[in-house]
């Protein structure tokens, strides 16, 4: 058995947790002066664009093949050389609506009207939903350490969100995020034949940019209705960062690693998002952080690395 050594991979990783886990402060932090849709759409439009010229740019000069010894390179992490047939153009869109239109509009939606810390936890449990709906639908079986991890992080989001939870935000805001939730969990499942066939960031790109095209035309009088000109600098900082960082790049850290290193290893990073996330929002945002939120923080991780053990399962983000 080899020894853990913390390499390239694993730095990139923990860079790939600290963009994703300050996303949510950073995001929330620009709702004070933006309209929460009105800033999804301009953040998903720039993300969806350079995922698109990276893709064009693949097509135009594909990248060499591996090097012997080699099963895959770095570019088939961008790269696609199977043709998009009809069948998966229409997998693509439907990708794009449950993916990028229903997902972001209930994630940002439900941010806005409720606390980081709670969306974060809510997000994290996104493994335990998949366990769930692939056990119902006689696709995997899920051993009974992953009804415990289940239960364990059902009990962490009551704890977390059950008691007080309009003190901090409102149940309105919770139940949003708990809609995100299954439907990332929904994209994730529906992503996976794709992904036998064309590259993570391909798959991801085109179903972006169908998703943001329906997203931009639902949100088009929250767009309407913003003085563009008068967007403060901060905001727009924080449009580009959210973008680029947490839709881009951290996606970009993720697929190579899984490719590097493995699913199993790779998805432990994605256990430090909530953590990150809850602590940011204490420093720049002055969410509060009391006993009830660390337990209930607890279980939720331990419910959630309960359903991974043993499971092998391809690894996706479970947060944007």
């Amino acid at each position: 058995m080899k020894s853990f050594q913390f390499g390239r991979v694993d730095a990139l990783l923990l860079l790939m947790a600290i963009i994703w886990g300050t996303n949510y402060s950073v995001v929330k932090g620009a709702f004070a002066e933006l309209n929460p849709q009105a800033f999804n759409a301009a953040r998903l439009t720039i993300g969806s664009s350079v995922f698109l010229a990276i893709i064009i740019a693949m097509r135009l000069r594909p990248p060499h093949p591996p090097a012997p010894g080699q099963t895959d390179s770095i570019g088939s992490i961008f790269y696609t050389p199977a043709e998009i047939t009809g069948r998966d153009w229409l997998g693509l869109a439907a990708l794009g609506i449950v993916g990028h239109l229903l997902y972001q509009y209930t994630f940002v939606a439900g941010l806005s009207r409720t606390s980081v810390a709670n969306s974060a936890l809510m997000l994290a449990a996104t493994p335990v939903i998949i366990a769930l709906i692939t056990a119902a639908l006689g696709q995997e079986r899920v051993a009974p350490l992953h009804w415990l991890g289940a239960a364990l992080s059902m009990i962490g989001i009551y704890i977390v969100v059950g008691h007080g939870a309009r003190a901090v935000g409102s149940l309105r805001g919770d139940l949003l995020m708990a809609v995100a939730v299954c439907c990332w969990a929904v994209y994730t499942l529906g992503s996976r034949p794709l992904m036998t066939r064309h590259s993570p960031v391909g798959v991801t790109g085109l179903s972006m940019a169908i998703g943001t095209l329906l997203y931009v035309t639902v949100a088009l009088p929250q767009i309407r209705a913003v003085d563009w000109g008068s967007v403060s600098r901060g905001t727009w900082i924080a449009i580009v960062y959210s973008a680029l960082f947490a839709l881009c790049i951290a996606y970009t850290i993720w697929y190579s690693a899984v490719r590097a290193i493995g699913s199993a290893r790779t998805s432990i990073y994605s256990n430090l998002v909530p953590l990150v996330a809850m602590f940011s929002a204490v420093l720049f945002l002055g969410e509060p952080l009391g006993i009830r939120k660390i337990l209930g923080a607890a279980a939720v991780l331990v419910g959630v690395a309960l359903t991974r053990v043993g499971a092998a399962r391809r690894a996706v983000p479970t947060c944007e």
